[in-house]
């Protein structure tokens, strides 16, 4: 390819190219330990995190063929070679246009690079990998290897400079929730704070979330992942706000509740019992500490208080890289019983212990966090009482 003199290799990239190559370096070396040759990473966190790609286009075939030695190929749609460049310090890249296969055009490419007949394998827990897609490459290359996990593993602890851009898009958030929460009134719509919390966290400097804000307010509350839904806010409601932002596509999050006038007392009880539980969670994180302990300490306070039923689900989990569907990493790392890695610094999470009486109402409030040396260190800022507005 050619004319690329007005876009700069890497001039959007999010890191410096010696991070990128440390990052490559690690996965090579997990690729020999497993004994395979070469990779092909489908997964668009997967791909961000090892080159930098990043593009809202990722619903079209892009992969990265990464050899154990030798240097990496990134195959690209033509409408995407200039953002390729932009966003990576990669120099070859192989260029298919829409009127070609892009599957047939990998394995051609595989078979060109001498890689036929190695054993390669895939990234297969990407969210966009069609299975049709994945039975071809089988046909045209016999035995497809798993490599899920080799990069996941190294995505678990943040560098120094994945962390900063955490922090980033934590000031963001308490942006959104911010505004978010001083539009909770009388008259006002679901609509109407979604608004504000979008509108204040992009003004912040957030770019696109890998998943909408969950807002939701009266009855339509008590119903897990609600979204907004033009309801108009009365005297005596509950709004439950949940919103991530992002920074160069490092994601932190954040949930809040609010109450139009004097919550019942179960509700002002059982927001009292997430706010010790994660209070609890928060102060049992520790380097060396295995991911269930956390949960278990949360899962304590809950089921001293008697809302065992009301809380059926997991802590936390990891954030970090995220396009949609999800803001989140969980399918990386969990806060969870039965989850026995144990915590690093560097790792980082997001902590969302809510209660709900479905059908009625939720409440909840969480803290996105990273692991320091000696505990946890709190990237937002926003006080976690129950917000009460004026009916």
């Amino acid at each position: 390819m050619n004319a690329t003199a007005s876009v700069v290799q890497g001039q959007e990239t999010a890191f410096p190219k010696a991070e990128y190559d440390g990052r490559v370096a690690k996965a090579r070396q997990g690729l020999a330990e497993a004994g395979l040759d070469v990779m092909i990473v489908t997964g668009p966190e997967n791909i961000f995190y090892l080159t930098g790609q990043q593009t809202p286009g990722y619903y079209t075939f892009q992969a990265l063929v990464l050899p154990v030695e030798g240097d990496p190929v990134f195959v690209v749609r033509q409408l995407e070679y200039f953002n390729f460049i932009a966003n990576t310090f990669i120099s070859d890249a192989a260029v298919y246009q829409d009127s070609d296969d892009p599957v047939a055009f990998l394995v051609s490419l595989i078979a060109t690079k001498g890689l036929k007949g190695k054993r390669v394998a895939i990234d297969k827990r990407g969210w966009f990998l069609p299975i049709a897609t994945y039975e071809a490459l089988q046909s045209a290359l016999g035995t497809v290897h798993d490599a899920a996990g080799i990069v996941e593993k190294l995505r678990m602890v943040k560098s120094p400079l994945e962390v900063e851009k955490l922090a980033r898009s934590a000031t963001y958030v308490d942006a959104g929730l911010h505004a978010g929460l001083a539009a909770v009134r009388v008259g006002a719509t679901e609509n109407d704070i979604v608004a504000a919390m979008m509108s204040a966290a992009i003004e912040a400097g957030s770019e696109y979330m890998g998943m909408e804000p969950l807002v939701s307010s009266g009855p339509r509350s008590g119903v897990p992942h609600g979204t907004w839904k033009r309801r108009k806010l009365q005297a005596g409601d509950p709004a439950f706000l949940e919103m991530a932002a992002s920074h160069d596509r490092y994601h932190a999050a954040l949930m809040r509740s609010a109450w139009i006038g004097t919550p019942p007392a179960q509700a002002a009880d059982m927001m009292k019992v997430c706010q010790e539980a994660l209070a609890v969670s928060l102060d049992a994180i520790k380097p060396g500490v295995p991911c269930e302990v956390p949960h278990l300490a949360c899962q304590k306070v809950i089921d001293a208080a008697g809302y065992t039923e009301n809380f059926r689900k997991r802590l936390g989990y990891s954030v970090g890289i995220s396009f949609a569907p999800d803001w989140g990493e969980g399918g990386i790392l969990s806060l969870n019983t039965g989850v026995k890695t144990l915590l690093a610094p560097g790792m980082t999470f997001h902590l969302p212990p809510a209660l709900r009486i479905y059908g009625r109402f939720t409440v909840g409030v969480s803290e996105t966090i990273v692991v320091t040396e000696t505990g946890c260190r709190v990237l937002g800022t926003l006080d976690r009482a129950l917000v009460q507005v004026a009916s």
